[in-house]
């Protein structure tokens, strides 16, 4: 136990203890039966006489904060829990470097739309705002026995650092699995990330200085918006329909600006669901090649197809050296393993491994080695048509369960695929306005001002994720949504 004292101070170091321990056990940090350090050991460590911490420990008997056991030692009395009292931030007089700082864009809308869904107290609340799957479907028996043959067969192997591209033999199977949708990929051209986000921000730390302009699509992934201004960059929106981008309006953005990054995300795009046309990704890569771009495109659910056509990767119509090509295993595996990669070529590429070694040195050795022997005995791309088919299926019951319950005059273009409904509201209807009446009726969404450079621009827009609940909970959660319009 590390307790900071003052052997110089007025206040004798028996009674810093005692404090010490006091505002710990009070505080609750502390916990109630965590067993206390000897007295000579204690002693010891800091470096006191014993009847010191003795001296400590009687005075916080006394109080009934700590009690003895013969044979056994000391430990914290359990105590009656005290209110919480709230901090304002007025009283505390933060050092200037932390004044300095300023806050990002604005708190996670995530948390916060949880934290409001939880105070309206509903007791089965539905949340339709979040960004992954169901975990239920999530293959986690699966991935536990793959775990343990893992260890098994590799053994202390499974916990080195490992390659600072990451596993070879992981890279050699998503090296693979790119070929047979469409684009070569060299396993020595892929570096295995902590997630897609991680890849975002190593190419933007790469690529681009504060004051730097990149071009978005807008509405955008709000994860890809929060690092931009945590970034310090200046984001340029172009404007996208039912076709995803359109492209036709942005040469006059890259003539006035000179952006050093256009991301992308042209397949099942977050929030709209639209995927980027043919005739568009190729002029995509004709203006960026023309004014010296690279594009960063994140395919983050390429996979999730319920029909239609499939349309090629950006990457794969690369002649070479102008795409980044991102995506992960984290929305279709758990989440949790946060595993992700990307495909580039060229210098670029070492400056990303670089990167990535000062970040965080290495993903996990242990999950990439799971993920390697899960995908390839097949179980990924069972468990992916099997996903395709449970999620189409939400997908079709929630524009049912929009049909039948809300108004005629909100606006939904089916997603091919993906996880999101983006839904425009009626003439006249504030998301920001209902969240708070959905949160109170039990159904959470996530406001379209989240996906917008400018938070009001989406006011009149909402995403819904299908992917995360049973038709029958997508049925109900609508319901409440009604509710919530009628209000």
């Amino acid at each position: 136990m590390r307790i900071p004292l003052d052997h110089e101070g007025p206040t004798p170091l028996y009674q810093q203890i005692e404090n010490y321990l006091r505002q710990g056990i009070i505080s609750g940090v502390l916990a109630a039966q965590t067993r206390l350090p000897a007295t000579r050991q204690l002693a010891r460590a800091l470096g006191v006489n014993r009847i010191t911490v003795e001296t400590a420990y009687a005075n916080l008997e006394a109080e009934g904060l700590i009690y003895s056991r013969v044979g056994s030692g000391t430990f914290v009395m359990p105590q009656a829990p005290l209110p919480a009292l709230p901090v304002e931030e007025d009283e505390v007089t933060w050092p200037l470097w932390q004044q300095e700082i300023q806050a990002g864009r604005s708190k996670s809308r995530r948390l916060a739309i949880e934290e409001m869904l939880r105070a309206a107290g509903h007791p089965q609340p539905i949340n339709f705002a979040g960004g992954i799957g169901d975990p239920h479907l999530f293959p986690s028996d699966d991935y536990r026995k793959v775990i343990q043959k893992v260890l098994r067969r590799d053994g202390i192997q499974a916990f080195d650092y490992g390659d600072r591209s990451g596993y070879a033999p992981l890279r050699e199977t998503i090296a693979q699995v790119l070929a047979s949708q469409g684009f070569r990929a060299r396993p020595e051209n892929i570096l295995i990330t902590a997630g897609s986000q991680q890849a975002l921000a190593l190419v933007s730390q790469l690529l681009l200085k504060p004051g730097e302009a990149v071009l978005v699509e807008e509405p955008t992934y709000a994860g890809a918006l929060d690092l931009f201004y945590t970034m310090g960059l200046k984001i340029l929106g172009a404007p996208v329909d039912e076709r995803g981008m359109q492209v036709e309006k942005i040469e006059r953005l890259l003539q006035r600006y000179h952006p050093r990054l256009i991301y992308t995300i042209p397949n099942f795009h977050n929030p709209t669901g639209t995927c980027l046309s043919l005739p568009r990704r190729h002029q995509l890569l004709a203006l960026a090649d023309r004014y010296n771009i690279p594009i960063l495109e994140d395919d983050f659910v390429g996979d999730l197809r319920y029909e239609g056509r499939a349309q090629p990767a950006l990457k794969s119509l690369d002649p070479g050296g102008r795409v980044i090509y991102v995506s992960t295993f984290s929305k279709m595996v758990m989440p949790g393993l946060r595993v992700g990669f990307l495909a580039a070529e060229g210098p670029v590429y070492q400056g990303l491994v670089n990167y990535k070694r000062v970040s965080d040195l290495a993903t996990s050795s242990l999950h990439q080695r799971a993920l390697e022997m899960y995908v390839t005995v097949g179980r990924y791309q069972a468990h992916l048509r099997r996903s395709c088919q449970v999620y189409r299926k939400r997908r079709d019951a929630m524009l049912a369960a929009i049909d039948r319950h809300l108004p005629a005059d909100v606006r939904v273009d089916p997603p091919q695929g993906g996880f999101f409904i983006w839904l425009k509201l009626p003439a006249g209807v504030s998301a920001e306005r209902l969240l708070p009446a959905a949160c109170a009726e039990g159904v959470a969404f996530s406001p379209g001002g989240s996906f917008f450079l400018d938070e009001s621009a989406g006011d009149d827009h909402l995403r819904l994720n299908f992917a995360a609940h049973a038709p029958e909970t997508i049925e109900e959660g609508i319901r409440r949504l009604a509710r919530a319009l009628r209000r």
